[in-house]
């Protein structure tokens, strides 16, 4: 960690005004997304930034969120406070500046960061624009300085409140609730993203603590010396490494940084999770492009190198070298582009090319000094590609013919006559008896079932090969139309909803978990991009003479027996779609003017890869750890 400057170099100069903060009360999803839970945990994130870009230029080290009684969120780190001085175009103190004015702030000057984490740059006046209240608390030149906000507005000017022997910026904001859908922050969620921070910034210390419990304060520090290498071997707790060290390499190329780590493993999927400037870029870009081009060429190159491949054999792809792989690459940059439908693509062209030599300089040092390692990769690396030609034939199998050729879907699914994959959904529905009662009820014009008998297989547990010679994953796959894995094509989908349609029960559940696990590890585009559903079935009919009401929770059909009366009324529980006649089906579950569907996302994909490693993988302790925690929080188990 370098040792922290003293901020000189910081001033009120350095604060660019570039427009300012009226829209944002009108249009707050163009600054943060959504109104949302998403969008207001993403004011944290904004405020958590700007202390981060503090770490980043060596003048912070210590970063503190607290979660206080009210509801409001305390953010406050030890770098070099916001400066104070008359701002020279506003004429208003600079703090004040910072928190009103649009895009003013110090990350649009690059002397005085290099380096920006923020994606937008909108900072803390946005923050201040959608917060009922907020409070600024600044440490500098030896005097603590205060002011305070209302929905934007100063309510106080910028006043020295006291002495003070360090220095620092304090920000206190509760969100405004007329902005907000909720203003719950969530704990979990919150904690993911800042471990995610203290991996990604070796050497800073972050903490959460949460004061909204009625009884012990939940509190937690993440510091880590090792960076993302500690990353690696936080992801891998849950799976088999296949070996003990884990690679690391941190090197800089001209104004850009380049982390990497990777330890393989036991497991058959793939998992790389790629930052750049500490934003997680979840569709890739040309950072990852040039990682998975280094790591096919250097492995390529020492098989061939030692003979561990035969003369007649190919290549080993991408695909097979990346089996098994738990990998964290975070690069820094200067001027960092995103595109992308979220913005977290990274575009920037020259990245591609200074990661690929980086990369594979590393990596080729690494496999000659560890000839042991080197040869495990190698040895899984060929098992993958043996499993991938045996594959192949079942692959073909399930391609999608064209329309000529569609007798080739399979038998089991009774598809709806719409084409346009917009407005045509699938149910899959687990049961023939459940399948039946679909299949009578639905809209053939833009409904299809696919029954599933049983559980399918846990692909966690499984190779490619395997798994495409699964009858009900193949029956899947030929439905959707749009392949898997690398051959995975979006624009082929042949419907826009894809719905889990499960009894709710135990057994639903488990199918529900396995049918996500697939789509997880082997479709992520589908859940990524809206596609995936699940269907929620109620579990009560109330019937009162000849009105029928149907409640999907107990707390529902307490309020439905309010209303209606406790005096002659039968209460009915679904133990299954299966006990559902298709009238019923249709016009509780299937109807679209009626129904209730949850679309599932992948908000974090760290917190889901850890949940499905945790609840599929092979380990029993985990898993055992993980029911054990979160028993408290079922509120319907069917025994």
């Amino acid at each position: 960690m370098e040792e922290r400057q003293n901020g000189t170099n910081y001033s009120a100069e350095q604060i660019q005004v570039l427009e300012g903060l009226e829209p944002v009360r009108k249009r707050p999803g163009m600054y943060i997304g959504s109104t949302g839970p998403k969008g207001l945990h993403h004011l944290v994130y904004e405020v958590v930034d700007n202390s981060i870009d503090e770490a980043l230029a060596g003048r912070c080290d210590t970063i503190k969120v607290i979660l206080n009684e009210d509801n409001s969120v305390t953010i406050i780190d030890n770098g070099s406070g916001i400066p104070v001085e008359k701002h020279p175009k506003t004429g208003k103190s600079t703090v004040e500046t910072v928190l009103t004015v649009l895009h003013a702030g110090g990350k649009f000057d690059n002397s005085a960061y290099k380096v920006s984490g923020g994606l937008h740059g909108v900072g803390v006046s946005v923050v201040n624009a959608l917060s009922e209240w907020l409070e600024v608390r600044v440490k500098r030149n030896g005097k603590e300085y205060r002011q305070k906000f209302e929905r934007g507005n100063p309510i106080t000017t910028l006043e020295i409140i006291g002495e003070a022997k360090d220095t620092g910026t304090s920000i206190t904001f509760k969100p405004d609730d007329l902005i907000f859908e909720t203003t719950n922050f969530k704990y979990d969620t919150l904690e993911h993203r800042l471990r995610e921070l203290a991996f990604l910034n070796k050497g800073i210390k972050i903490s959460i603590e949460d004061k909204r419990e009625d009884d012990e304060d939940k509190k937690e520090v993440f510091y880590y010396e090792g960076g993302i290498k500690a990353f690696v071997k936080h992801l891998n707790r849950n799976r088999n490494p296949l070996h003990k060290e884990i690679i690391y390499y941190e090197g800089e190329d001209e104004n850009s940084v380049v982390e990497f780590s990777i330890q393989y493993t036991e497991d058959y999927s793939e998992n790389i999770f790629t930052f750049a400037n500490n934003i997680n870029t979840h569709e890739g870009g040309t950072h990852l492009s040039g990682f998975k081009i280094a790591l096919t060429r250097v492995v390529n190159d020492y098989a061939r190198k030692y003979n561990l491949l035969k003369e007649k054999d190919k290549n080993l792809n991408g695909e097979d070298i990346r089996e098994g792989i738990t990998a964290v690459l975070s690069v820094k940059l200067g001027d960092p582009q995103f595109e992308g439908q979220t913005k977290t693509k990274l575009g920037n062209s020259e990245m591609r090319g200074i990661v690929e030599g980086l990369v594979y300089e590393a990596m080729e040092r690494f496999l000659e000094e560890n000839p042991k390692v080197a040869k495990t990769i190698v040895d899984k690396s060929i098992r993958a590609s043996r499993a991938r030609e045996a594959a192949k034939r079942a692959r073909e199998l399930t391609r999608r013919k064209n329309v000529l050729e569609s007798s080739s879907l399979p038998g089991k699914l009774a598809d709806c006559s719409e084409t346009d994959a917009s407005i045509s959904e699938v149910f899959l529905v687990e049961g023939d008896s459940a399948g039946g009662s679909a299949k009578q009820g639905r809209d053939r014009r833009t409904q299809a079932i696919l029954p599933l008998r049983g559980k399918i297989m846990n692909v966690e547990k499984a190779r490619i090969d395997k798994i495409l010679n699964y009858n009900e994953i193949k029956a899947m796959i030929t439905a959707f139309g749009c392949g898997i894995g690398d051959e995975f094509d979006l624009s082929k989908v042949r419907y826009g909803k894809i719905i889990i349609m499960t009894d709710a029960d135990v057994d639903g559940a488990h199918i529900r978990t396995l049918l996500l696990t697939f789509f997880y590890r082997y479709m992520k585009p589908l859940i990524e991009n809206g596609y995936v559903y699940i269907a929620q079935p109620p579990l009560y009919k109330i019937k009162q003479g000849k009105k029928v009401y149907y409640a999907y929770s107990d707390k529902e059909m307490d309020k439905i027996l309010n209303e209606i009366g406790r005096n002659n009324y039968s209460v009915q529980r679904y133990k299954g779609l299966g006990e559902m006649n298709p009238e019923q089906l249709w016009e509780t579950t299937m109807n679209p003017e009626n129904r209730v569907l949850l679309k599932v996302s992948v908000e974090d994909a760290f917190a889901a890869d850890e949940i499905f490693t945790t609840l599929m993988g092979d380990k029993v302790k985990p898993r055992r750890e993980f029911i054990q925690k979160n028993a408290k929080y079922v509120q319907n188990l069917d025994i």
